[in-house]
């Protein structure tokens, strides 16, 4: 196969790409709640697949830690959880997206705290003090209001995903340009 053959079928595949991206995003920004809960049952789905897989391998001498037991229980409860998921899609988007806007949260306030507590700390050895402060202080708000709001803030990130992936899908149908052209200057 000549290169510039390779290059032109590289570009198609990466403007393909491209164009799922953009799709993608353009969905997320538009229906948020409706793609995070599809990303909530694509959780669910693989979960469920990863179980029954770990389970098949069990059972052909394919342990993945090397503790049988260890194992039967991990890719059990993938199964439960990703059944759960499917079975009741609603509930699981809301305790799933509750978890991981806690989870960023409670990291949010507890690095802001940390720089702020470093920043007055090691206030001696810093030019500047008030940018840590500020920053620390930045993050415990952010932290503050996710607890706040995590419904919404769920949301807002995943309008923020789908903004970067438009974004990135831009670069993307760029380097599927230079990859298409450059076959053809190639011919």
């Amino acid at each position: 196969m000549a290169a510039a053959d390779l290059s032109k079928r590289w570009g198609l595949i990466v403007g393909l790409r491209a164009l799922m991206m953009l799709l993608a995003g353009l969905y997320a920004v538009i229906w948020p709640v409706s793609a995070l809960s599809v990303l909530v049952i694509a959780g669910g789905v693989v979960l469920l697949v990863d179980g029954v897989l770990g389970l098949w391998s069990l059972t052909f001498g394919g342990a993945k830690t090397g503790n049988f037991w260890f194992d039967v229980v991990r890719s059990v409860l993938a199964i439960l959880t990703g059944l759960i998921i499917l079975l009741s899609p609603f509930l699981a988007t809301l305790i799933t997206v509750w978890f991981v806007v806690y989870l960023v949260a409670f990291q949010a306030i507890l690095v802001g705290v940390m720089e702020i507590f470093v920043g007055i700390r090691e206030r001696s050895h810093l030019p500047r003090v008030w940018p840590v402060l500020l920053s620390g202080a930045l993050y415990v708000l952010f932290g503050v209001v996710l607890l706040f709001s995590p419904l919404m803030s769920a949301i807002y990130f995943v309008i923020f995903g789908g903004l970067l992936m438009i974004v990135f899908s831009i670069g993307l149908f760029a380097l599927a340009r230079r990859l298409y052209r450059g076959a053809a200057t190639t011919l």
